[in-house]
């Protein structure tokens, strides 16, 4: 459960700004945004999703910043009324979506701050998902630091060791000596290399970024949309809190992300598919050794695109001067913002991208 998740992190004071009110757009409004949505779904050629807390909260997993979330709460020494296990909690709306939107080939990423396990429930390929702060679902181990999927959470946080020896030896594979722990990041850990990799990379190719249901606080997960706007792409922010980026997107949309992008399949054309435990890989993972590790040769391919593309090219520079009361933190509650944009003119090597 997400309150038991929280409790198994160290103790950190810099949570963020917390409990602040949401908005919801008027219905009219949200159904010209949502038009607006689809149709940069429409025109963009490389999308990238990035994912938080608010995308799983109609799963019945509570989120952290929210006015009812777990840390909200814990500050006035309460718990969420509402905490489902992330055993039986199952992908939403949205997940199931993400995961339509990926086979149809309108969006080529996801990165997830989430570490519920519903983006891989819903039966996403790990080839098009980046899990930067971890999965409760995933075991890792030590040495090879290969990843493998359990069929229930793991009882620990924090790259806690388990004993257990590393499972590559089955399924005739290499053996290795190395013992598995729980793949969730505390907050001391440096991010998974290769899934920050992804993520850094994908979100500078984009031409549009969207974010869903997440305040952007948490760096570096945070910053990566940014990336997309310095190499002159779009940004794309669903979430009922304003956010530390608004000032920087081209498209804010303060609804339910579930709605939202109901909407938009239904103005795409496109039919939501449901949640089959045939594709859950935590329910072959009870009878079967199911590796989840990102594959050495998607990174080494992924970089070549994005050399050719972004290497040469000076980044858009954003100057933000912010003037804050003493009660603002990081730029997200109402107060007095200053924006201004420097745009710097590519200089691009031609050779680079032929």
């Amino acid at each position: 459960m997400s309150c038991n998740y929280a409790e198994g992190l160290s103790p950190y004071e810099h949570k963020g700004v917390l409990g602040i009110p949401e908005k919801f757009e008027a219905i009219e409004k949200l159904n010209e945004k949502c038009e607006m949505l689809a149709r940069l779904i429409t025109e963009s050629k490389h999308i990238v999703v990035h994912t938080g807390a608010g995308i799983s909260t109609s799963a019945g997993i509570p989120d952290f910043r929210g006015p009812n979330g777990v840390w909200t709460l814990e500050k006035e020494g309460k718990r969420p009324s509402t905490n489902i296990s992330f055993t039986d909690a199952k992908p939403t709306k949205t997940h199931m979506i993400l995961k339509k939107l990926i086979e149809s080939n309108k969006i080529q990423y996801i990165v997830s701050q989430n570490i519920d396990g519903l983006h891989m429930k819903s039966g996403l390929s790990r080839k098009y998902l980046s899990e930067l702060h971890g999965n409760m679902f995933i075991d890792e181990c030590s040495l090879c630091k290969r990843q493998f999927i359990r069929s229930s959470p793991v009882e620990t946080v924090g790259k806690k060791c388990s004993g257990v020896p590393c499972a590559s030896g089955y399924n005739g594979g290499r053996p290795c000596r190395g013992r598995l722990y729980d793949g969730v990041l505390d907050w001391e850990h440096s991010l998974p290399e290769d899934d920050l990799l992804m993520a850094e990379w994908h979100s500078s190719i984009a031409d549009l970024s969207i974010c869903l249901g997440t305040t952007l606080q948490i760096v570096p997960s945070g910053n990566l949309p940014l990336e997309t706007v310095k190499y002159g792409g779009k940004l794309v922010i669903c979430n009922l809190q304003p956010t530390k980026h608004d000032n920087k997107s081209d498209l804010i949309i303060n609804y339910y992300v579930d709605d939202i992008l109901e909407k938009v399949m239904n103005i795409l054309k496109l039919d939501i598919p449901e949640y089959n435990e045939d594709t859950d890989l935590t329910k072959l993972a009870s009878t079967e050794i199911v590796e989840w590790t990102i594959k050495k040769k998607d990174v080494l391919v992924l970089e070549k695109v994005f050399k050719a593309k972004c290497k040469g090219v000076k980044k858009k520079k954003i100057l933000i001067k912010t003037k804050r009361n003493s009660t603002e933190s990081n730029g997200i509650e109402n107060g007095n913002c200053k924006v201004i944009k420097l745009e710097v003119k590519q200089e691009c090597d031609i050779s680079e991208i032929k």
